[in-house]
């Protein structure tokens, strides 16, 4: 059998409202991403993972789909899309797709039936729940974006269940009917060149039977429905029908599950080829080496836990299984920032950095501007960030009387719009991303830091890692 093309492949992750404008609206679009192939294709990397630019009401940049089919006019036409998968696959580039089917937006013609009545055909296709006695939530979950899990809804007069943002529902797979429309939909994509998914929260599209109250320690509001969501027990079968109905009659795809609660010992068993399940998935027992209790509690970094934690999932995986190779992404502070050194030795950093990630044996993922050596942006107060999570939190800690000052020091270092700002391409104004105001802010170092300075420099962080791609390539 021969090895899949993505063994020795290099991934680049684009978040399309940050990378390129192509119409000055201040948000990255489609033909901005083609007016960019030539650099991705001079970069080296072999496959473009996407992150949502289906329809959506943007509550959480596109999370929140509104239609599986339709691309938001904030990117552009299926046209462009068609257009973007040609001008790729001429250069050697392939495009995967973001899946979001855990949830999809609350402006989905799914859920706007599913609302209706308790007695349309699509009823059960979300998780709807009566209050308990009192006009509670049917449980103690909580939202991993604060608040309850559960919302009320005035024309159900039911709650039913986000695990994110109220506008994000989540999908019911318990019904197969639900299934096999994102199967349909997944094959309808593929029927348009795409090579595969990166199918976001993946691991928790089987929750526990009968929605349990999770955990809840004391003096906490609510409980941690996460346990009660992740990994449930029909998480290997789900993904084992979807590979049948969607993967096992094409050549040459890409899968790549984002896998919360993913252990070596559960990666061994979705990325093994004799299980058909995924090709590979993320995990992210690395990114906790710098946090404790709470995302936005900071503790020294553990260079020593670093470099156990990714021993343990090389030694684990072992020939069988197959890893995701990750330092940044769209829902990560800059590594830079966050495990290096991003002012006297940002170079140095960016390098070691780079060369440690792709030395080990999976797939190498890069996101948009880490190849530059992009740093956190300096955020100075509330009102600079975007990210819904970041001031859905902030709202929550302002309101129960919390130390905002310190929930602001946990968003600059942590928070996810530090990976957000826009690409830095060159020195003039908006660093070459947009000829208008950017819809987040440019990282001021862009003067220093950008595409233009690096691609022709032999030395640069951007060359290393054109080097790195290289020699993954020839490996």
């Amino acid at each position: 059998m021969s090895t899949p093309w993505w063994k020795n492949a290099v991934a680049y992750q684009i978040y399309p409202r940050s990378f390129q404008d192509s119409n000055g609206d201040g948000f990255g679009d489609v033909r901005g991403i083609i007016s960019r192939l030539d650099y991705l294709a001079d970069l080296g990397v072999d496959v473009l993972w996407l992150s949502p630019i289906y329809k959506s009401p943007q509550d959480d940049n596109g999370y929140d789909i509104s239609d599986y089919r339709e691309i938001d006019p904030l990117f552009g036409t299926l046209a462009d899309v068609d257009e973007l998968i040609a001008e790729a696959q001429s250069r050697g580039i392939r495009i995967i797709m973001d899946l979001v089917v855990n949830h999809s937006s609350d402006e989905h013609e799914w859920f706007i039936e599913s609302a209706s009545s308790k007695d349309n055909p699509k009823a059960d296709w979300y998780y709807w729940a009566d209050a308990k006695a009192d006009g509670s939530p049917p449980n103690n979950w909580g939202s991993f974006f604060s608040g309850s899990a559960w919302h009320w809804h005035p024309i159900r007069e039911q709650y039913f269940l986000h695990l994110f943002s109220k506008k994000q529902p989540d999908l019911n797979w318990e019904n197969p009917d639900v299934r096999f429309a994102v199967y349909d939909m997944m094959n309808w994509w593929l029927d348009k060149g795409i090579a595969g998914f990166r199918m976001d929260v993946i691991s928790f599209i089987s929750k526990q039977p009968g929605l349990p109250d999770g955990p809840q320690n004391p003096g906490e509001e609510f409980g941690n429905g996460y346990l009660m969501s992740v990994n449930g027990p029909r998480m290997y079968e789900f993904l084992q029908e979807m590979h049948r109905e969607v993967f096992a009659h094409r050549e040459g795809t890409m899968t790549v599950g984002e896998m919360p609660g993913f252990t070596p010992e559960i990666a061994l068993d979705v990325t093994d080829p004799a299980k058909k399940m995924l090709d590979m998935g993320f995990h992210f027992d690395h990114m906790g080496v710098d946090q404790s209790g709470s995302k936005w509690n900071r503790i020294p970094f553990d260079l020593v836990k670093l470099k156990a934690i990714l021993g343990e999932w090389q030694e684990k995986l072992g020939t069988t299984g197959w890893n995701s190779l990750y330092w940044d992404n769209h829902d990560q502070p800059r590594v830079l920032s966050r495990f290096g050194n991003d002012h006297e030795y940002r170079v140095e950093s960016a390098k070691c950095l780079a060369t440690v990630l792709h030395m080990h044996r999976g797939t190498p993922y890069i996101y948009q501007g880490e190849e530059l050596g992009m740093t956190n942006y300096p955020f100075k107060d509330i009102s600079e960030f975007r990210d819904l999570e970041t001031l859905n939190h902030h709202a929550s800690v302002k309101a129960s009387g919390g130390d905002t000052n310190q929930a602001l020091a946990g968003y600059q270092f942590f928070g996810r719009d530090n990976a957000r700002t826009p690409v830095q391409w060159d020195t003039t104004a908006q660093a070459g991303f947009s000829n208008a105001e950017p819809w987040i802010a440019v990282n001021p170092n862009y003067l220093e830091i950008n595409a233009a300075s690096q691609v022709k420099d032999p030395n640069s962080v951007w060359a290393h890692y054109k080097h790195l791609v290289e020699l993954r390539h020839n490996d």
